[in-house]
């Protein structure tokens, strides 16, 4: 009898844990199902449902307090949809690995690695004045997902001048291009890894005795706005904001990088990029699109419903817009105008009233702003997109 009893309880035990560990799949299933159904991607909604959309969100607040209590389930929301809990704790004593240093008109240019979690790194290049202050603005320039990328002259171009112009400006890979090699762009992870990435640039750059924490800047074009304004969303630390050629009420980025993770909607919450690039407020914000693009609606769609929440703390004069109906999609000269002397008056910069000029700025190849040219990550840096996500717990 004491052997069946025995016997009994084993398998009782074995089914409750069989049972127990198909209730643990069937819920795993089923987040990942719910996190899929609210990925909103691409195109995900037409101009003219968007322009619906934003009245429905506009129906819910109506001054400064109510507009911050959807702000705060927006931002929470994009914290919730990266799973930012999941990311280890980490330090900022930063060691960066500085591989090569350029001496050019009027500014420096370094070729550097920065750890941004035990065994992954943010390769970029590090552009600073010449003749730098005791404290200066810093930038962080993120760049879309254009053929050369971080290597492209008008990337070069707006780094070399705002360098010049007096701030310490960050300009950084996004994962799986450039020198980022350790895992591939459209892993899974991707949007985490880089709005975790310009984190730990801001992180960095702040611990820097010649940054002055209250003039720090962000921009970046295309999938680099889209970094722009979600960091400077869930991060106050960004003080001034200018993303270019992204900002849309309909389209919320076509890559993995940009939408893979459900941080505009979930069970409780919907939103865009109109409301996410709005969480700048009270801070300044400038918004540049063009006519052939997601952005040609911007005049009259997107930028007078940020307008709108700049209005309600009094300052509508911090946010402001530059279209370019007759442009396409890039950063090209004309838009880096506005940028220029936006962060010159927000950050104190030294831009000209007169004319831009930058045929001071020298183009570079590749191979002289690559970081890893001849050099090695560190031994122990993490290789692969399995071995970055299992490092990560997920």
């Amino acid at each position: 009898m004491k052997t069946n009893l025995t016997t009994l309880l084993a398998v009782l035990i074995l089914f409750q844990a069989c049972n127990q560990a198909k209730k643990n799949t069937e819920s795993t299933a089923s987040e990942a199902s719910t996190a899929t159904d609210n990925l909103c991607m691409g195109h995900y909604w037409t101009e003219e449902e968007a322009k619906e959309k934003l009245k429905e969100f506009a129906a819910t607040y109506d001054d400064q307090a109510s507009w911050e209590k959807r702000a705060k389930r927006i931002r929470q929301g994009i914290l919730d949809g990266l799973q930012w809990d999941k990311m280890p704790e980490v330090t900022n004593d930063f060691d960066l690995i500085v591989t090569k240093t350029m001496e050019m008109d009027g500014y420096i240019i370094e070729n550097v690695a920065l750890e941004s979690f035990p065994g992954f790194y943010i390769t970029g290049n590090i552009y600073r004045p010449t003749n730098a202050k005791a404290k200066n603005p810093a930038i962080l320039t993120a760049h879309g997902h254009w053929e050369d990328r971080r290597f492209m002259e008008e990337v070069q171009k707006r780094c070399a001048y705002l360098a010049r112009a007096g701030a310490i400006v960050f300009m950084y890979d996004m994962i799986g291009y450039g020198d980022s090699k350790q895992t591939t762009h459209k892993m899974p992870l991707a949007l985490l890894l880089q709005t975790w990435n310009s984190k730990r640039v801001l992180d960095y750059l702040l611990t820097r005795e010649d940054v002055d924490p209250e003039r720090i800047g962000m921009t970046g074009a295309s999938g680099g706005g889209t970094q722009t304004f979600v960091l400077t969303a869930i991060d106050d630390r960004i003080k001034v904001a200018v993303p270019a050629v992204q900002v849309s009420a309909h389209f919320f980025g076509g890559c993995v990088c940009e939408s893979g993770m459900p941080i505009h909607k979930s069970n409780d919450h919907q939103t865009n990029n109109v409301e996410v690039a709005a969480l700048t407020a009270p801070r300044p914000l400038l918004l540049i699109s063009d006519g052939d693009d997601w952005t040609k609606n911007v005049p009259d769609v997107e930028y007078p419903y940020i307008r709108n929440i700049y209005k309600l703390y009094g300052i509508e004069d911090k946010v402001e817009s530059a279209h370019f109906p007759d442009e396409v999609h890039d950063y090209g000269a004309n838009k880096r105008v506005p940028m220029y002397r936006f962060f010159g008056k927000h950050l104190g910069l030294n831009v000209p009233e007169g004319p831009i000029n930058e045929d001071f700025i020298k183009v570079l190849s590749k191979e002289e702003l690559s970081v890893l040219a001849g050099t090695e990550l560190p031994e122990g840096a993490l290789k692969g997109d399995e071995a970055v996500m299992a490092y990560l717990g997920f």
